[in-house]
């Protein structure tokens, strides 16, 4: 729903009546993931997508059909139906996608998930999907850490669905569990699937450098939150890094120790040390290294590297808490400008964060996403 939540909020303010459609399951070599969404409009505006334009057609109708008639329906597209290619989808992936319609009649709880979205707050969304009783399918409960609002069916599935949908939401993760018609937890037969909208992760780079600025929009583009931090503030200046959500001058282990005691950073956080000075570099690596970070990397020649694990275990740093630093940053990509050495340092953190070896996919073989299985 992120993917069109802008549109959506304007959709529905004005009284108007959508079909949205989501990705709630995928199998084999899926092009998108859980979560991603398309909006059909009743004037036939399309925005977002569910399969990066494979089975887009097919959805679309689909959605012009639940707009009208408003039952939502849950519809699986893949290589394993007699008219997968009929509706395109050919990368011999499957997916199952929830179509259904919204409007302030239909979704009365929306304005509340939407302002809680766009606020950054932890918050995320239970549908039933599949149910024995079709009159079920449909029925939502907006989660949040302290409160829900919304109904299942019954209290009992409300508790169930709610403590699961917190336990997502706290590892950011995004997909359909499975019960029992009431809520039992090991039966069958009512599927709910949940969307996490957690707040978006951050990537903090230290050293307002020219590579920090290339960073800075790399990393606002693949959906971080950046900070770029100096302690200089004749280079750190939100005009010199306007891409940036925020622009600090403090002594970066001063900032980072801050920022971890308030809470402020977790495992899907990323840091790039880009300033290749030791008087900055050393204080923060420090700090970072023993923090539960998604991605610690530092920029450097080899030679500034060895001089700088010279230092760090000089200040106390072990084997094991050095043995995590990506150090000279980034994947071997032959990189030379800002921009260029931006997409390599992202490579390396999409490469760690889903497992991905970094060869090039034609020398390669067996399921492009193998996570998925």
């Amino acid at each position: 729903m992120r993917d069109v939540l802008d549109e959506l909020v304007k959709r529905y303010d004005a009284g108007e009546k959508v079909g949205l459609a989501t990705v709630v399951a995928t199998f084999s070599s899926a092009p998108r993931s859980p979560g991603a969404a398309m909006m059909v409009t009743e004037t036939d505006e399309v925005f977002g997508s569910v399969s990066g334009g494979c089975v887009e057609g097919a959805v679309y109708d689909l959605g012009q059909t639940v707009i009208q008639d408003g039952r939502p329906v849950l519809q699986r597209y893949g290589v394993s139906d007699d008219d997968a290619f009929a509706v395109g989808l050919t990368c011999g992936g499957i997916l199952d996608v929830y179509v259904e319609s919204v409007s302030q009649e239909s979704f009365p709880e929306f304005g509340e998930l939407a302002d809680a979205i766009r606020h950054e707050q932890a918050v995320a969304l239970a549908t039933i999907v599949e149910h024995p009783d079709a009159d079920r399918i449909g029925q939502r409960l907006v989660v949040w850490p302290d409160r829900v609002i919304g109904d299942l069916g019954s209290a009992r599935v409300n508790d169930a669905v709610a403590d699961d949908a917190r336990g997502m939401l706290a590892t950011g993760r995004t997909g359909t569990m499975h019960y029992g018609p009431e809520g039992q937890r090991r039966g069958e037969g009512m599927a709910v699937f949940v969307a996490s909208f957690e707040p978006p992760p951050r990537m903090l780079v230290f050293g307002a450098i020219d590579f920090a600025s290339a960073m800075a929009r790399l990393g606002s583009y693949l959906g971080y939150r950046v900070t770029v931090c100096d302690a200089r503030p004749v280079f750190a200046t939100k005009s010199r890094f306007p891409e940036a959500d925020e622009v600090i001058v403090d002594w970066p282990h001063r900032y980072l120790s801050a920022e971890a005691e308030a809470g402020r950073v977790d495992a899907r956080t990323v840091v790039a040390v880009l300033t290749h000075d030791p008087k900055f570099d050393v204080p923060v690596l420090q700090v970072a290294l023993r923090l539960n970070l998604g991605y610690v990397g530092a920029m450097g020649s080899r030679r500034t590297h060895e001089d700088r694990l010279d230092r760090l275990r000089e200040a106390g740093m072990t084997e094991a808490e050095l043995s995590t630093l990506s150090s000279p940053i980034g994947l071997d990509l032959g990189a030379r400008t800002p921009e260029e050495t931006a997409v390599s340092i992202a490579a390396e953190i999409i490469s760690l964060r889903w497992g991905g070896r970094g060869d090039r996919l034609m020398t390669t073989a067996g399921p492009i996403h193998p996570e998925i299985h």
